[in-house]
């Protein structure tokens, strides 16, 4: 066989530098963006919208079900390495949007009092420039006027900058930066302008027609006699085809970019194309924690510093009452679970000692029913039989046929009233037939036992003898 194309030292630097590239994508922070509640059909393609201005730090297709609680989002967002939330929800005034620092806060709510979706600004613009090579790269975070305006401006300004990977200025690859996210504070009416725009550099110094040939958008030149004409006056092109460059974004580049032009040292205009969304957001509220917690910063509501002491007072007491619940709870479940333990160790001790005892009597002979209850079951067999008899043959049966049968009483009649005795009367001759047993049917034939005792054909009982008169 022959060997594998790569040595073994390859593979293992190729192992290496892979590891390398999952760990400097975990340190990365990533972000959910989802909306809440009712929101409707254009917050939530808002939402979208805002997704894509975050790839590839993102989850591009999460889905987020109507039963699922904040709570069930950070349990998940923990494994995953997720580190913000962006959250978008809607009421009946207006639509807001809350920005949150897992796992342990603050979150920022804004109201999102103006927004555009990225379809309205694509289709508002002549030329837009927008292709997914734009989205494999994060986008590159522009601040604009968060000064000294106090420490909740300074915190927006810490919470946007961590949405996205650091920059190293020394070592950044220009070909990574194709997109630039500008959010612009305005302190005299304390709102946030959001915008979202793609990356374009050109070179400069170079006629509109080089330019035409270095983009390959050949121009006419039907009307030109030679294509001097074209690379020195730019003849036969329109002026709305020039886009006006000047001091405020031609640059010297310090290394090479993908473009036909784009040299190191050499001059490159840079601009800008928006791709939206584009948001007009105001600060409401920072709060501690994810959701809850105490409010740091509100710009409607102003509470006086006793009035602060006395929300604090109230939270720490309801700390302590739920501490003393806790401890209470774990040591109730700590005594049932030592009841149980020694029900449990008496219980067996108990079983082993039954054990035992049966183990030890296991030689001795069964002595069987005592005589006492034999002789009673044999009394209650007579009587039954007895009881047959009678029942059979209409007569009181001779007293040596059952001896251990108990004899027979007559239930007592009513008191004063004269019990009728049926006596047998004797035969008048012999041609007279004897009483015949109750049950029989007409002839039916009697078949004599082992014994000489009269057996029924259908019952095998005996029949008892007869009397001659």
């Amino acid at each position: 066989m022959g060997q594998s194309g790569r040595s073994r030292h390859q593979k293992r630097a190729r192992a290496q530098a892979h590891l390398r590239n999952l760990e400097a994508y975990a340190a990365q922070p990533h972000s959910f963006v989802f909306a809440r509640g009712r929101t409707g059909r254009s917050v939530r393609q808002l939402s979208l919208d805002l997704r894509r201005v975050m790839e590839p730090l993102t989850a591009t297709r999460l889905q987020i079900r109507k039963k699922n609680s904040l709570k069930d989002c950070v349990a998940v967002a923990g494994p995953l390495g997720v580190t913000h939330f962006l959250i978008l929800s809607k009421t009946e005034t207006s639509v807001y949007f809350k920005l949150m620092r897992l796992p342990g806060g603050p979150t920022l709510t804004f109201r999102i009092n103006k927004y555009t979706l990225v379809r309205d600004v694509v289709s508002s613009l002549r030329r837009h420039r927008m292709h997914e090579q734009q989205f494999a790269h994060p986008p590159l975070l522009v601040l604009n006027s968060f000064g000294p305006h106090g420490m909740h401006v300074k915190l927006m300004a810490t919470m946007f900058q961590n949405l996205f990977p650091s920059i190293n200025v020394h070592k950044v690859n220009l070909n990574t930066i194709k997109r630039c996210l500008l959010i612009n504070y305005n302190p005299d009416s304390q709102e946030l302008d959001f915008r979202h725009y793609s990356i374009r550099v050109v070179p400069v110094g170079a006629s509109r027609g080089m330019k035409k040939l270095l983009q390959e958008k050949f121009p006419n030149m039907s009307r030109l006699q030679d294509v001097s004409e074209l690379l020195a006056t730019g003849a036969g092109l329109s002026e709305s085809e020039a886009e006006p460059d000047g001091e405020h974004n031609i640059t010297e580049l310090p290394q090479a970019v993908a473009g036909r032009g784009n040299m190191r040292a050499q001059q490159s205009a840079v601009r800008l194309t928006e791709i939206g969304p584009r948001m007009t957001l105001q600060l409401i509220k920072i709060q501690e924690g994810v959701g809850e917690g105490n409010v740091l910063f509100h710009s409607f509501v102003h509470k006086t510093e006793e009035e602060l002491q006395a929300i604090l007072a109230a939270k720490e007491e309801k700390l302590q009452l739920k501490a003393q619940r806790q401890d209470q709870q774990a040591q109730n479940v700590q005594r049932k679970r030592e009841r149980r333990e020694a029900h449990k160790k008496k219980s067996l001790a108990g079983m082993k000692r039954a054990q035992a005892e049966a183990d030890g009597d296991s030689d001795a002979e069964d002595p069987g029913a005592p005589p006492e209850a034999e002789r009673v079951s044999q009394q209650e067999e007579e009587e039954d039989a007895a009881e047959y008899f009678r029942r059979a043959v209409g007569a009181e049966p001779d007293e040596d046929m059952f001896p251990k049968a108990a004899k027979w009483r007559r239930p007592a009649g009513p008191p004063g009233k004269k019990r009728r005795v049926n006596e047998r009367k004797p035969d008048r001759g012999s041609d007279r037939r004897p009483p015949k047993a109750k049950g029989r049917r007409p002839g039916a034939q009697a078949k004599v036992g082992p014994r000489g005792a009269a057996r029924d054909h259908r019952r095998g009982r005996p029949w008892p003898p007869k009397r001659v008169a």
